[in-house]
Formats: C-alpha cells, sequence, structure tokens
C-alpha cells in the first residue's frame, strides 16, 4: 500500500543510519511484525549518510547508491515503505527512485534549493522543524515542497534548544504547527532527548527514559504520527546510541502511545 500521511496515526520508525550486518533485516521484520499486529501503517527509516556529525569522524552511513539499495532490500523482503534523508538537491531524485518518502533534516529546513528539489519528485516529503525555529515559521518551508509538486507533506517537532546541550518540546506545538502549515505533525520522540555535545568526546549525549512521557504527552497533544529510532542493542548502534529505543521493548511503547492517541481522538 503506497505511503500517505493523511491516514493516521502513523508510525516511521528504524535506526539512525544504514548499518552493516543484519540490524536492518532485524529491525525491519519487527517493524512489520508490528505494523500487521497494531493495524497501524510503519515506514521504515534510516539514513545513508548522516552528514550533519558533530565530529569529522563519526560514522555517516554507506552512502547514497549502497544505501538506496540497502533500503530496495527492506522493501522486497517487508513490503514496507521507506524513508530516507536527503542532505543536497541533487540528491532528491536519485533517493525518489527507490525512497516511498523523503525527509529533510531539521538543520536544512530552510535549504530551499534542497526543498525545491524534494517537492519536484512528487514523493511524500517530511520536513522536521529547526531546532531553533518557531512552528509559525515552517509554513514557509512547507510551502516550498508544495509549490515545487509534493502534495502529500508531513512536519516534524523535534524539541528546541533551552540553554546548552539540552531540548525541551513544548507541547502547544502540535496544535501550532498543524494551523500554521495545515499539515499531518508528526513528534520525533528519540531526537527530543538528545542532549547534543554532551556525549562522551562531543558526541549527541541523550536521556531515553524521558522517551515515553513524551510520546505519551504527545498522543493526547495533537501529534498525527510518531518517529523513533530503535535498534536490537542501542549501545553499539553506530549513530544516536543514548536515544534509540531498544527493539524488544519497541512493541509495547508503540502499542501504549496508540491507545493514548485513540482514547484522545475518541
Amino acid at each position: 500500500m503506497a505511503w500517505t500521511f493523511a491516514r493516521t496515526p502513523f508510525l516511521i520508525a528504524g535506526p539512525c543510519v544504514i548499518e552493516p550486518g543484519d540490524v536492518l533485516p532485524r529491525v525491519a521484520d519487527a517493524l512489520a511484525r508490528l505494523a500487521d499486529a497494531r493495524g497501524v501503517q510503519v515506514c521504515f527509516k534510516a539514513s545513508f549518510d548522516k552528514a550533519n556529525r558533530a565530529r569529522g569522524g563519526a560514522p555517516r552511513g554507506p552512502g547514497l547508491e549502497e544505501g538506496l539499495r540497502a533500503l530496495e532490500r527492506v522493501r522486497a523482503a517487508t513490503g514496507l515503505p521507506v524513508l530516507t534523508d536527503i542532505h543536497e538537491p541533487a540528491q532528491a531524485a536519485l533517493a525518489a527512485e527507490v525512497a516511498d518518502v523523503l525527509q529533510i533534516p531539521a538543520f536544512l529546513c530552510r535549504q530551499t534549493d534542497l526543498l525545491v528539489a524534494a517537492g519536484r519528485t512528487g514523493r511524500p516529503v517530511n520536513v522536521k522543524k529547526g531546532q531553533w525555529m518557531q512552528p509559525e515559521a515552517m509554513a514557509g518551508a512547507l510551502e516550498k515542497v508544495r509549490g515545487a509538486g509534493s502534495t502529500d507533506v508531513a512536519v516534524t517537532e523535534r524539541g528546541t534548544f533551552f540553554g546548552y546541550g539540552d531540548l525541551v518540546v513544548d507541547m502547544r506545538n502540535f496544535a501550532r504547527l498543524r494551523g500554521a502549515t495545515g499539515a499531518p505533525v508528526v513528534f520525533d520522540a528519540t531526537h527530543a532527548v538528545q542532549q547534543p555535545g554532551l556525549g562522551a568526546a562531543g558526541a549527541s549525549g541523550g536521556q531515553r527514559e524521558h522517551i515515553p512521557a513524551l510520546l505519551a504527552a504527545a498522543a493526547v497533544a495533537g501529534a498525527d504520527g510518531f518517529f523513533l529510532e530503535t535498534h536490537p542493542d542501542p549501545a553499539r548502534a553506530l549513530s544516536d546510541a543514548a536515544t534509540q529505543w531498544p527493539l524488544d521493548r519497541l512493541d509495547a511503547l508503540v502499542g501504549r502511545t496508540l491507545e493514548l492517541w485513540v482514547r484522545a481522538h475518541d
């Protein structure tokens, strides 16, 4: 079934970056089973390149060509639609040949050429709100995507910088983002608990233990969908190890979140 942000609630989930070995198939298989059991639309996400790492030597992923082949294998094996980030306009059309959904990272949400290139593909596009931006400022970003040709767009809340090395989620932002953009609003629960620069050697740290509470609040505060990075062994993840949710605990967390979402929409 083709992906659309209009079918709510939905889940976007997967490891932060495409990793070698069995990480992708293990996560994808678990997500496919979760989608069937919970009756929820699930999109598998993983990045072929983490181009905005804090350190030059941090793992970035396999690159565009190899990464897209890995995503193709996920879709063929599970039937799940797939999502990946793009960082440069030239990547948009190539990624759209494989990815069902394109995503604009938060740090790039004002890059006009990138937004227009994503929109020209006609694919659904998820734009993450910059950590420094008020909700109403995201209207222009989504206008650029829509004006270029994509009609199925979403905007993601991932927290706002508060002081140094911490993020805060304002639960009013779900209503404010929807009002400003007219688009479904996604809550990125795993990046919202990041602590940029507070991990080892200046990498991102995080407080994974706060994810369930923030998800619960977002479910009743107006989020239309949920974004969760998940990994079979988060401590060994190549990226965002401090904030990825353990794969063996994902189904219970998603089930609780969906239950709260349904009750809030009765």
